[in-house]
């Protein structure tokens, strides 16, 4: 079992950065296919970035090119790098853990952080 606790995120104007963090407990973040989800008020929470085992990376298309995913194996910590941020960014960021194989579907995650704020203001 593995404890997710997610960090950095906060107020940015439009075009601005942030660094997201997820720092794992319990269990090594090499051991799971790490993941990075978003809820925003009234939505579904949606699938935003993973990596998986062997450092492969997946985003969805909205973020490709903007944020990007990895993983430090000494620090046991996950991070979301995002660039570029726009108003529609703003969310509640979630890490998340799953064994086995690739799914960017949130039914498939085995564990959960408590989420951290982002706002983007225009």
């Amino acid at each position: 079992q593995v404890q997710l606790v997610e960090s950095g995120g906060g107020l940015v104007q439009a075009g601005g950065s942030l660094r997201l963090s997820c720092a794992a407990s319990g269990r090594t973040v090499s051991t799971y296919f790490m993941g990075w989800f978003r809820q925003a008020p009234g939505n579904e929470r949606e699938f935003v970035a993973a990596i998986s085992r062997s450092a492969a990376t997946y985003y969805t298309d909205s973020v490709r090119g903007r944020f990007t995913i990895s993983r430090d194996n000494a620090k046991n910590t996950v991070s979301l790098q995002m660039n570029s941020l726009k108003p529609e960014d703003t969310a509640v960021y979630y890490c998340a853990a799953k064994y086995g194989s690739t799914s960017t579907r949130q039914y498939a995650y085995d564990y959960w952080g408590q989420g951290t704020q982002v706002t983007v203001s225009s």
